[in-house]
């Protein structure tokens, strides 16, 4: 099976862009004194489906902030979330929740990206993808507005996190700090592949498990989006080994 990283078609035409954020958040986290690391790795895994307006309105208004907070009161928000968001999310500071809001502007592909971390998808192609047998798109309707008549009906799509890269691809661990037992984590270096042992065989597109900034897909996903003529995209290969 051949794994691929999805980019932001670079075309002149995508000149899509949203102003735009999701509702709520999990916030960073003071830094340790003795290593200056936050004790809590960041992530930008996005659950735009998990709603959590039933919380009290001083829990909301706390989670509509990322400013660091005592890592007492970030575990309090964390496992606040935690019963409504799906098994296995990864819920680390700067993880977001509920439906992205805010405006929009230009031109939005079939598929679209704001950025590497995020994808939307206009209804019709996560429909016609959903209905070719791609596995592990879950969409949800944005809340954002356009001053035009003929808007994209965008879903923010919701992914899952798996796979490793290679552990010969990354340098090696350095010491955990001590008082926190932070992992230091590491640079994605120039060159990195995938460790195929560990990717997932029951979904076609996901955030890669360890760099969450990295959307993957199988061949069996960009086979459908060529197949359907999918714009906004673009595919790069990555190696497993």
């Amino acid at each position: 099976m051949k794994f691929y990283e999805l980019n932001r078609d670079p075309s002149p035409r995508n000149t899509g862009n949203l102003n735009a954020a999701h509702a709520w958040k999990l916030p960073g986290v003071e830094p340790c004194p003795a290593c200056h690391l936050q004790p809590e790795m960041h992530t930008f895994a996005q659950y735009p489906c998990v709603d959590l307006s039933g919380l009290p309105l001083e829990e909301q208004k706390k989670l509509s902030s990322a400013w660091p907070v005592p890592h007492e009161e970030f575990i309090r928000r964390r496992e606040l979330v935690r019963p409504l968001a799906p098994p296995g999310a990864v819920l680390q500071p700067g993880a977001v929740f509920g439906p992205l809001q805010g405006t929009g502007q230009g031109y939005f592909g079939q598929l679209s990206m704001q950025n590497a971390m995020s994808l939307c998808m206009r209804r019709e192609a996560l429909e016609r993808l959903q209905d070719a047998g791609i596995r592990g798109l879950r969409g949800c309707p944005t809340q954002v507005r356009f001053r035009t008549k003929n808007a994209p009906e965008l879903r923010d799509i919701q992914l899952e996190s798996h796979g490793r890269l290679h552990p010969d691809c990354l340098p090696p661990e350095e010491p955990r700090c001590p008082v926190c037992n932070v992992d230091k984590g590491f640079v994605l270096p120039d060159l990195y592949w995938l460790d195929a042992t560990r990717m997932p065989e029951h979904v076609d597109i996901f955030r890669l498990g360890e760099v969450s900034g990295i959307i993957v897909a199988n061949e069996r996903l960009v086979d459908a989006v060529h197949h359907l003529e999918l714009d906004g995209v673009v595919f790069k290969e990555l190696e497993a080994r």
